[in-house]
Order: C-alpha cells, then structure tokens, then sequence
C-alpha cells in the first residue's frame, strides 16, 4: 500500500519518503527537513504514539505539522481533542472512511501554508 501512496502524493506534486519502522523515521528525519508527516499508529517495534512523542521532544520539529493515518479508529484510543493538540497533530484520518486522495488533498495545503 506504501507504494500505491507515494505514488498518489507524487502525482499530487509532493514529494515522500517511506519508513516503515519509528527509529527509520528518526533517522530519515535528522538527515532531512520535511514539510508533514504522516504517521500510521500501528508501526513495527514501536507504537506511532512511542514515535510521536520522541517526534515532539525535538525543538526542531515542533511546527512540523503530523497527520494520522490509520487502521485504528480514533475513538478506540484514550486519546481526546487535546491530547492530539499536544502533539501538534493536524489530523486524524482514519484509513476505511478516508480516501487517499482526501489526505494528499489535505497534506497539500498544510505544506504550502
């Protein structure tokens, strides 16, 4: 499926790098400034969540707007509103009700602001 995104955001004029591990992720980011990311929860060897909050330990990615895009329905979580306000998440999409095309759509105008 990684692929079949990449290829809708490339189409989309945008740019992505895939990882499919957290520590991937950080590595990939210390060496690269990215406009988004976009986060599956369910990640091999640590959660999305144990990703997102090393994410926002570091200053440098602050601003760097997150969108969740995953299998796990957001109500399952015992996350609320502003939980995903400290994380600075600007999204959550959950995979069966969300098109790919609805969140290039999104990432899209995020990064261009």
């Amino acid at each position: 499926m990684a692929k079949e995104y990449k290829k809708a955001f490339k189409q989309a004029g945008i740019d992505v790098d895939i990882s499919h591990t957290a520590q991937r992720a950080i590595m990939m980011l210390d060496k690269q400034k990215y406009g988004a990311v976009i986060l599956e929860l369910q990640l091999a060897e640590h959660s999305g969540i144990e990703f997102l909050q090393e994410f926002r330990s570091y200053e440098d990615w602050a601003l760097t707007p997150v969108f969740i895009y995953s299998s796990i329905p957001e109500y399952t979580l015992e996350t609320d509103s502003k939980t995903w306000a400290s994380f600075n998440v600007a999204g959550y999409f959950y995979k069966p009700k969300t098109t790919i095309k609805q969140l290039v759509d999104t990432v899209k105008v995020a990064i261009s602001k």
